[in-house]
């Protein structure tokens, strides 16, 4: 599974001495995009140039432990298939700190053409899921 570390930056904790929890999802999204460019070799600055946009539409968060600063965080990501699904795929991703569930989430994303038509699932990604790379 794909996994980048992290420490907890400084300005993310809240007043409480924890991270806010809207930054949870940030490290996430970080990770995700690095997996996508790293492991599927689609750079989504790139994609959006060429006219097609890789765009979250739905995602389920659990939070289990809060952060704190300065913390050490093993972030994940892995893509799956969204059974019955021609336009849609998604990613599991979880949060480690010492070795425990911080956070684990669910994302559902597509791909839509910037100038219209419909949503659909990249070829590089469709290969990838075909192949079972990360198994």
């Amino acid at each position: 599974m794909y996994q980048l570390e992290f420490i907890v930056n400084d300005k993310h904790i809240d007043f409480q001495g924890i991270m806010d929890g809207l930054y949870y999802p940030f490290y996430m999204e970080d990770c995700r995009h690095r997996y996508v460019k790293d492991v599927l070799g689609i750079d989504i600055v790139e994609y959006a140039k060429s006219g097609f946009n890789l765009v979250l539409v739905e995602y389920n968060f659990k939070f289990k432990l809060p952060l704190k600063k300065n913390d050490k965080l093993n972030v994940t990501c892995k893509l799956i298939a969204i059974e019955g699904s021609r336009s849609r795929f998604g990613f599991e991703q979880q949060i480690l700190c010492n070795d425990k569930v911080a956070a684990q989430a669910s994302f559902i994303a597509t791909c839509i053409p910037a100038s219209g038509g419909r949503p659909f699932i990249p070829q590089e990604m469709l290969t990838f899921l075909e192949n079972r790379l990360d198994n």
